[in-house]
């Protein structure tokens, strides 16, 4: 597994490629990693069965990697991945993200004839993120569209990414597999009057509208927003004065017992995000049972189906109404609940890592064919 991120530093794509390795290893095979190192991290440990090394890198945060210290990645991680391959001899080399760990993958491949796939989530693939990624992308754009064509396979955890990588390069080969999820972490138990949001904090994340939407409702109810990034210090002072409380909880891993507790007490889950793939933190708050409001936008409502009420991107007055609408009625978010549950079954990691499975064995057929 090649990733620039991995627990406990990193984003979405961080616990997916996690627990995508965990699972692997449950199901008998040798898994190493190959990762950026950060802070006082070991260089190497065996975390649940899988081998990590971090590789030299200047990441001065976990929360956010900017450009120039995403491109510290290859150079420190290559002759660590060349040995590692020619010493291990391995089936195949998954590497998450197009940018920057493509490069890495397409040069470890054909130096080693191993085949390979990359998996997309998201800021790798040009206009996903514009804010953030805009410039970089179109500066690398030719390299980009190499990596997309020579890659045995390209996987996306939702149709919308797809349609965007196929947009930038017409013959990619992309196969949709959502990310999964561990749901017996999560319980559907007894809620409190209580609003979560959780994510890096990004302004396109949408928080803000939140903030203005709950600040001068007079209600008994709390927000709780989980979570670190650039946009923060702009949340808090957004958040000053306001006759809803909101409490910050900052960064909480995974390992906390206070994530857990958030989300299985919370009753509604807001996430009204303008530009997402495949959101883990839904199906998060979908296992615990939450009534969820989210964007209608990008990837979000192949996450939920039916199981949400949607507003447009930026609607401060659509969030407040449907904030209001369950709020006022435990019935409407008992069916959401429900449906929530339901919904988030079909993602079990048991099954997504069935179809990595599956495909992995394809990619090392064609080879050897």
């Amino acid at each position: 597994m090649l990733n620039h991120e991995f627990p406990p530093v990193g984003g979405g794509a961080s616990p997916v490629s996690f627990e995508l390795s965990k699972q692997m290893v449950q199901m008998g095979n040798t898994v190493d990693v190959v990762t950026m190192h950060y802070g006082d991290l070991a260089r190497f440990e065996t975390i649940d069965g899988i081998n990590i090394y971090r590789t030299p890198a200047i990441r001065k945060r976990p929360d956010v990697a900017y450009t120039h210290e995403l491109a510290t990645y290859l150079p420190g991680s290559v002759i660590k991945t060349l040995n590692l391959i020619r010493k291990n001899r391995y089936d195949i080399i998954h590497c998450h993200f197009i940018v920057p760990g493509g490069p890495l993958a397409w040069v470890a491949g054909k130096l080693t004839n191993t085949p390979f796939l990359i998996t997309c989530h998201g800021t790798d693939i040009p206009g996903h993120n514009p804010e953030r990624f805009g410039l970089v992308h179109k500066l690398i754009n030719p390299a980009w569209r190499f990596l997309a064509r020579s890659a045995p396979a390209l996987t996306s955890p939702s149709e919308y990414l797809k349609t965007l990588i196929i947009k930038n390069c017409p013959d990619a080969k992309v196969n949709v597999i959502p990310n999964g999820i561990y749901l017996d972490r999560f319980k559907s138990s007894e809620k409190t009057k209580s609003i979560l949001l959780c994510s890096r904090i990004f302004n396109f994340k949408g928080f803000q509208y939140v903030i203005e939407a709950v600040k001068d409702m007079q209600t008994d109810w709390q927000v709780n927003v989980i979570g670190e990034g650039p946009y923060l210090g702009e949340l808090k002072k957004l958040a000053e004065g306001s006759k809803t409380p909101i409490k910050f909880w900052g960064w909480l891993e995974k390992d906390d017992q206070r994530f857990y507790d958030l989300f299985n007490k919370s009753s509604i889950f807001v996430f009204p995000s303008e530009a997402e793939n495949f959101p883990t933190v839904l199906l998060e708050a979908m296992a615990a049972g939450t009534a969820i409001i989210t964007s209608n936008a990008a990837g979000c409502p192949e996450v939920t189906g039916h199981a949400a009420l949607f507003v447009q991107p930026r609607d401060v007055a659509g969030i407040r109404d449907n904030i209001n609408k369950l709020i006022s009625s435990e019935k409407l978010r008992q069916q959401l609940s429900t449906a929530a549950l339901e919904q988030v079954q079909q993602f079990s990691w048991k099954n997504i890592a069935a179809r990595f499975v599956e495909l992995y064995e394809e990619i090392i057929q064609s080879r050897t064919s």
